[in-house]
C-alpha cells in the first residue's frame, strides 16, 4: 500500500489531486509514502529535506537513502 506524501492517507482512499499539486509546486512531503509516518522536514533557501525514521531521507534534489 502506498500513502500520500502530503496528507498521509492511503492513495486509494480518496482523491489526492490537490495534494499532488501542492507537492509539485513547492511544498515538501509531510508523510512517508511507504509507511505513512510523519516525517521530520527541514526547509532551507535552496530546497528541503524530509526524513522518515524507517525509510531514510528524501530531498528536493532526489532520494538519498
Amino acid at each position: 500500500m502506498t500513502y500520500c506524501s502530503w496528507c498521509g492517507k492511503a492513495e486509494s482512499e480518496t482523491d489526492h489531486t490537490a495534494c499532488h499539486k501542492r507537492l509539485a509546486l513547492v511544498d515538501p512531503p509531510r508523510f512517508c509514502p511507504q509507511c505513512a509516518r510523519r516525517m521530520v522536514v527541514q526547509v532551507t533557501p535552496v530546497g528541503w529535506s524530509a526524513r522518515c525514521s524507517r525509510h531514510g531521507e528524501s530531498t528536493s534534489a532526489g532520494v538519498t537513502g
